[in-house]
């Protein structure tokens, strides 16, 4: 496929808000830049047991964990041909991030689960996955993945910002792609909602009626992740050692927990934004969360254009550009890029099963 200029491609995206897997059919065409179209796109939600299985996936047991990788290859495989049956699609591979359960760099390892022999026993189709570990190997972060894809296909703006489970933004600077995560953002206020019975807080609501903290918005301000140097990256052992515990002390209401958080992530996403006159994507989930925006707009100031795309581009840029790194790997591409994770070099990262 190297010298190939159009794919079809499906990407996959499981983020660690565990909102559900997006399923996103593109089309990637090289001219004079690559560019793109997305066809079909949708979000599966979890089965309740799956959602409960990979809240424990952190605690289980080798065999346990491995079973889990399996089944839940098994889950996306199906989910994926059912997909492709439904709407007749043509596919050259699928592209899957997977489902991250550990991401320790600092340790040498990143895993992210989703078995891609499975989903390509399912589907009948060659699949690519484990696209961090390679930059792990060499030293960096393995985070985030994003930037390449905004550098060859978001070109048109200063800063693309993503509000998923984590908030993380990438722009270039002298010529190099700076990303790195900012903040928690989705996997706290959809913790945080959980407490309504809710699995997230639609478009803000409930934080907008709550009342900002300034005691706790201090705390979380000087939380030391925020004025640590980039690259740097969040998982969810952090947020479970670092973040959490601070949302449980009493004298709070849920309320103005959101509230706090919100305006926690808004601080810190425009503190990263430092050139005059620009133009700032927002896609991810966080991009329906009104208040999360209006925040995000306040602290930003009058200079900055705050973007937000059409549904598509904000709920599937992630699993689109995970096609996009797959499209990169099979025409022998770096997709990792060390000015992004501190590694010691570009890497052309993934594995892949069932490619003739």
């Amino acid at each position: 496929m190297k010298n190939k200029t159009h794919f079809k491609v499906i990407g996959l995206m499981s983020g660690t808000s565990l909102d559900g897997l997006d399923i996103c059919y593109c089309q990637f065409q090289l001219d004079d830049q690559w560019s793109f179209k997305i066809i079909q796109a949708e979000t599966l939600e979890y089965p309740q047991e799956m959602i409960e299985r990979l809240m424990e996936s952190t605690t289980l047991s080798g065999q346990q964990l491995t079973q889990l990788d399996h089944d839940l290859g098994n889950y996306i495989g199906k989910s994926v041909q059912e997909f492709v049956d439904k709407y007749e699609l043509e596919v050259d591979f699928i592209s899957s991030h997977g489902h991250t359960v550990f991401h320790q760099p600092e340790n040498g390892f990143t895993l992210q689960i989703g078995n891609i022999n499975d989903i390509s026993a399912k589907t009948g189709l060659p699949v690519i996955g484990d696209f961090r570990s390679l930059d792990v190997a060499h030293g960096g972060q393995g985070a985030p993945l994003v930037p390449i894809g905004d550098r060859l296909l978001f070109a048109d703006y200063d800063y693309c910002l993503n509000l998923g489970g984590i908030a993380n933004i990438s722009y270039e600077n002298d010529g190099d792609r700076i990303a790195f995560d900012i903040s928690p953002c989705n996997m706290a206020l959809n913790h945080l909602a959980a407490r309504f019975g809710k699995s997230y807080d639609h478009e803000g609501s409930l934080a907008r009626s709550g009342q900002v903290d300034d005691s706790l918005l201090r705390v979380l301000n000087d939380l030391p992740f925020y004025s640590a140097s980039a690259p740097k990256s969040l998982g969810f052992e952090w947020m479970e050692k670092n973040f959490f515990p601070l949302l449980e002390q009493k004298g709070y209401t849920n309320e103005d927990l959101l509230a706090t958080c919100v305006e926690n992530f808004a601080i810190q996403i425009a503190r990263t934004i430092s050139k005059p006159n620009t133009k700032l994507l927002i896609t991810g989930g966080g991009a329906f969360n009104n208040y999360l925006i209006e925040r995000i707009n306040f602290h930003s100031g009058k200079n900055t254009e705050v973007i937000i795309p059409n549904k598509e581009v904000i709920g599937f840029k992630e699993a689109l550009i995970f096609a996009f790194l797959g499209v990169l790997k099979v025409t022998g591409q770096s997709n990792c890029l060390s000015s992004v994770t501190g590694a010691s070099q570009d890497t052309c990262g993934g594995v892949s099963v069932g490619f003739k």
